[in-house]
């Protein structure tokens, strides 16, 4: 485990590979590997969010919770899935979101790799999960790196927008310095709670009204077409 494709954020993370809590992270996934479980993402995308979106560029952060647990879908963006995977349920809620909020019509793909390398922190709480096997890898100390990494943004970014979907990210989001960045809460995008105000929550358009009254370029939420990403 290392962070050599992710300079900006390795002088502050690197201390946290030397931590017992990562020690024994690093050797609980040495064991499951060992037991041939699978493991989602594949390592070389462990840190992917850190490595695409670089610690001084962060401008928005989305708090995701797990990995995805199925063949081919996660590669380390929380809510992303490689071009060409099916775009899962809560990814269609927040297009549904995207496109009543700002009018921009559905991708027609789940890859939201455009989004981080314009300063939307991707981050799921835990960054790896057994396979077919949900929170398998909960408790096991990446909530605690990730901890870090929301304290880093914290401490070291200004103006940054927090997008808290649902209790948990909300729970770790909690520190945030509301006076320096905007905290935008609202209900999980999952089927199961988006109804319950996700829909309507205009995060997108809030988040780019805040970047714009601090001086800083707005996200460009449309992501570029499938074809685009295949040429």
């Amino acid at each position: 485990m290392a962070l050599d494709k992710a300079p900006s954020w390795q002088p502050w993370l690197q201390p946290e590979f030397d931590q017992p809590y990562m020690q024994a992270l690093k050797q609980f996934l040495q064991a499951e590997k060992a037991a041939h479980k699978v493991i989602y993402p594949h390592s070389s995308n462990w840190f992917h969010a850190l490595e695409a979106t670089p610690l001084d560029q962060v401008k928005v952060v989305v708090i995701g919770q797990d990995p995805y647990h199925q063949p081919g879908q996660a590669h380390g963006l929380c809510f992303s899935v490689k071009p060409g995977v099916k775009t899962p349920p809560s990814l269609v809620n927040i297009y549904k979101e995207l496109q009543s909020d700002l009018g921009i019509a559905p991708a027609d793909h789940g890859y939201l790799e455009s989004w981080a390398w314009q300063g939307v922190l991707l981050l799921n709480a835990v960054l790896t999960v057994e396979q077919s096997n949900a929170n398998a890898h909960q408790g096991k100390g990446w909530e605690r790196f990730t901890d870090r990494v929301i304290e880093l943004v914290n401490e070291q970014c200004e103006h940054v927008v927090f997008m808290l979907w649902g209790s948990y990210a909300q729970k770790k989001g909690a520190s945030i310095d509301t006076h320096k960045h905007l905290v935008l809460k609202a209900p999980h995008p999952s089927p199961l709670s988006a109804h319950r105000g996700f829909f309507g929550c205009g995060h997108f358009s809030k988040a780019n009204q805040w970047l714009e009254q601090q001086g800083m370029q707005p996200v460009q939420w449309e992501l570029p077409p499938l074809s685009a990403l295949q040429s």
